[in-house]
This record gives structure tokens, C-alpha cells and sequence, in this order.
């Protein structure tokens, strides 16, 4: 499946800018009139871009932006995208297509319209079991997060809902909302488990994932999150359960091949630092790479724990301050915001812009779950990311692309157009800028989702 998209008003976070990468043998031949293959090419001053340098890893893909470079999100106006077999195999300026006789089964006029690797969405726990809505009214008659856990609501709540839930059932509701992120330009999303907190539920969600990577569209990596909350039955016992996840969970899901990622809610009132290394440990005795929750609720150290243990990403970090920023320069680990959580929660942000400001990259991801973030609409969070935290639209995009990507472990194939990456791109409705996709919050203004070159939904 060859697809085209032409006259793009402007292609956004590109890999090479100085001319095009159109000229390719394999992947630009016409045929002349005797049907054998010919070259039409005729700008001579093209790059040549092979798919082959790129496996050979003689390309090289920028993995993330940091600091000031955040402001700067690379594009070519008046743009091309030649998708492939699911890979981008070339893009470059209009003109470099004019006396070409490109052949596509499909081609798409983007006339007035903008061009984005789609969304990247590092931290979420789509596979839930009903909703929260009662626990929306408690917060709005005054409760907070930590008081409605302690009275069983919160993730608790969540754990028994699933419990009840066959997996079948969770798989179709999972559905849903994967087709539903879709619509709304995610190609890539990390899903979490966590509300099983026993062998053969955290089994049961983490199958359900395997389910999702094997039926849709989207690039999906799996997290084992045990360590989420402490059930009820292990009241008082904190430490046994710590034991099972260590002993019994991670063995399991290692033994299944259900994860990529080992993740743990390193926080107040969850799991202490001690706690928390002992599961990055084990998970990495199994070849699980750490992504914590870390600060949301406190000056928890998990930060520091994430740094000291090479996690790919701490995500929340609503409590960050200088000591926090200094661990993180120089590290390998993400800062990943999830400001849908601020926002729903009604706690504090985020300090992004003093993140970025010290130097360092930042992720953004929509926490999407039942409890504090239901929503997995990643354009809304470039909105609240520039209103709410003052990103520019570019460092917005950056952070949803690119270093999400990061966060997940993929940006060499995912969250930025070059040639052999992933042919996951968002189209956008006719506007009149980049920055009306934050600016116009709640407008829907993707036109078209393609997803490993094929288009997959229309808005």
C-alpha cells in the first residue's frame, strides 16, 4: 500500500529540512512506455535517502529535545509525504515532485491543511473495568484524592470493578476507548495495568493489552503496575504484598511475556523509596525497564529513586524543585507531565516551564484512567500544557511527539516524519496556524488519522 499526502501547507517535526529526501531508486520510478522502470527524478540537487542506511543505523534519528531546543519544531511548508509498506519512505518540498510520475493507491490533497506525526501517548491506564463518576461528585462536595482512597474508592474501587469483569468484557470496553484515541490522533500509547493487585487480575489486564497490540492499528507497549496500590486484604501488610509483587507478579508476567515496562506509584500514602527500588530490581532481573509514578502528592524521592535506577521516565511530578531538576541533568530518564490529572484533581501543575528553562526535555502524556484523567484526547493536553504551564505550542508538540516517544522507548521508529520511521501521521482540518491547535480547546480539528500508512479514521 503505497499512500501519498501532497500540497500539505506545512510538515511538522521533520528529520531532514535542507532540501528533500525524495530521491530513492526503490522508491520513485515511473515506468515508461514500455512498462520497464524508470527514474523520473529530475531535481538534481535532492537528497538520497535509502531505508537500508537507516537499518544499518547509519542514519540517525534525534531520540528527544531538550531545554531551549524545545522551542524549535523543524517543517517544511508546501510540503509532500510518500508512505510505504507502513514506513515513511520519503517527503521533501512540492517542487521536488513536479516532472515525477509518483505512483500511489491513494493520494490525499492537504491543501490548507497542517501535517503531524501523531500523538504519542507514554502514560495511561485505558483498560479499566466501568467508570468513576460518584467519586467526581465526592471531589466536588470537597474530598480529596487520599481521602476518598482511604474510604475504598479510588484505585481500590477500580481494582473490584475489574475483578467482577471478565476479560472478554474488559477487552471490548478497552476497545472503545483505543478506537476512541485513534479518532483524536494517537498512534502510539503505553498502557498500564494496575487495578488487579493480584496474580490473575494484573495477568488479566496485561492479556487484555496483548489483545489491543494484536487487534488495532496502534503501536502499544504494556507496563506491569502491582504496585499501584495495597488491596484491602493486604492491609497493614504492606510489605507482604511488596513481597508477592516481587516474588510471585513479576516472575508471572516475565514468564508470559506480557510487559515491557515495570512501573510503581512511588509516592505519599502509596509506596515508600526502599519499597519502590526493591520492584525496580526484580523487574530488571526480568529484563523490565522502570517507568514510576513519582511527586504527584509529595516530595516523595521518587524522582531520585526513577534517576538512580535509569527509568525511562518518571511521570507526574507536580512536587519538583531544584534538587529534583539537578537529579534529572545528565540522566537518561524523562520528565513526563500529565497535567489531565492537575486539571480533573484540581492540585497543582507541573513548574514545566522551569524544567525546560534548567535544560532538561519533557514528555507529555494523558494519564487517561477512570479515577483522575478520564480522558485520552492528547490534543486537549497540548491546550492545558500552553495555557496552564505556559508551553509554547512547539514545546508542546515536542513533548507529544518526540519525547513521549522517548518515554516509551520508540522514538527511533515513532514521534518525528523520517524516512523508514513508522507512517503514523495526523492530518488537521483547515486553520490557520499550529497555534490554533492548543489555542481552539475543545474544536475538533483532526481531519484524518494514518496509521502505519493506512488511513484509519476520518473526521
Amino acid at each position: 500500500m503505497r499512500l501519498l499526502i501532497k500540497n500539505i501547507k506545512e510538515l511538522f517535526q521533520v528529520e531532514e529540512t535542507a532540501g528533500s529526501s525524495y530521491k530513492n531508486p526503490d522508491m520513485s520510478l515511473g515506468e515508461d512506455s514500455a512498462g520497464t522502470k524508470a527514474d523520473t527524478t529530475t531535481d538534481a540537487n535532492v537528497q538520497a535517502v535509502s531505508l537500508a542506511d537507516y537499518s544499518a543505523g547509519t542514519k540517525q534519528f534525534r531520540d528527544k529535545v531538550c531545554g531551549k531546543d524545545m522551542a524549535n519544531l523543524p517543517s517544511i511548508t508546501d510540503a509532500f509525504l510518500l508512505m510505504e509498506d507502513g514506513c515513511i519512505v520519503s517527503y521533501g518540498p512540492m517542487h521536488d515532485l513536479s516532472g515525477t510520475d509518483v505512483q500511489a493507491d491513494e493520494a490525499i490533497d492537504a491543501t490548507g491543511k497542517y501535517v503531524l506525526p501523531a500523538f504519542c501517548d507514554s502514560h495511561t491506564h485505558l483498560v479499566y473495568a466501568g467508570s468513576r463518576e460518584q467519586e467526581f461528585v465526592d471531589k466536588i462536595k470537597g474530598l480529596s484524592y487520599e481521602e476518598i482512597a482511604r474510604r475504598g474508592g479510588g484505585i481500590l474501587n477500580s481494582a473490584l470493578r475489574l475483578h467482577e469483569t471478565s476479560e472478554d468484557e474488559l477487552y471490548d470496553q478497552a476497545l472503545v476507548r483505543a478506537n476512541e484515541i485513534i479518532g483524536m490522533g494517537t498512534g502510539a500509547v503505553e498502557i498500564k495495568s494496575g487495578y488487579g493487585l493480584n496474580i490473575g487480575d494484573e495477568l488479566k489486564m496485561l492479556r487484555v493489552i496483548r489483545r489491543l497490540k494484536e487487534t488495532t492499528p496502534l503501536t502499544i507497549r504494556a507496563t506491569f503496575l502491582g504496585a499501584h496500590a495495597v488491596p484491602a486484604v493486604y492491609k497493614g501488610r504492606q510489605s507482604e504484598y511488596v513481597d508477592l509483587i516481587v516474588n510471585e507478579m513479576i516472575p508471572a508476567v516475565a514468564h508470559e511475556g506480557l510487559a515491557e515496562f515495570v512501573d510503581c506509584f512511588c509516592d505519599k500514602g502509596f509506596f515508600t523509596c526502599a519499597e519502590t527500588e526493591r520492584i525496580l530490581e526484580a523487574g530488571a532481573r526480568y529484563g523490565l525497564r522502570p517507568k514510576i509514578h513519582a511527586n504527584e502528592l509529595a516530595l516523595s524521592g521518587g524522582i531520585q529513586v526513577g534517576v538512580k535506577h535509569n527509568a525511562l521516565s518518571v511521570d507526574h511530578l507536580e512536587f519538583t524543585e531544584d534538587a529534583e531538576i539537578e537529579a534529572l541533568k545528565g540522566s537518561v530518564t524523562m520528565p513526563t507531565l500529565l497535567p489531565g490529572a492537575a486539571f480533573f484533581l484540581g492540585m497543582k501543575y507541573p513548574p514545566a516551564r522551569m524544567m525546560i528553562d534548567s535544560g532538561l526535555p519533557v514528555a507529555l502524556a494523558s494519564d487517561y484512567n477512570p479515577g483522575s484523567s478520564p480522558s485520552g484526547n492528547m490534543k486537549f493536553i497540548l491546550s492545558l500544557a500552553t495555557i496552564i504551564m505556559k508551553l509554547t505550542p512547539e514545546e508542546a508538540v515536542n513533548a507529544a511527539t518526540l519525547n513521549s516517544a522517548y518515554a516509551m522507548g520508540i522514538s527511533d521508529s515513532h514521534g518525528s516524519i523520517g524516512t523508514g520511521k513508522r507512517a503514523n501521521v495526523l492530518i488537521t482540518k483547515e486553520i490557520p496556524s499550529l497555534w490554533y491547535l492548543p489555542y481552539a480547546y475543545t474544536s475538533n480539528l483532526i481531519d484524518s488519522v494514518i496509521l502505519g500508512g493506512k488511513v484509519v479514521s476520518r473526521g
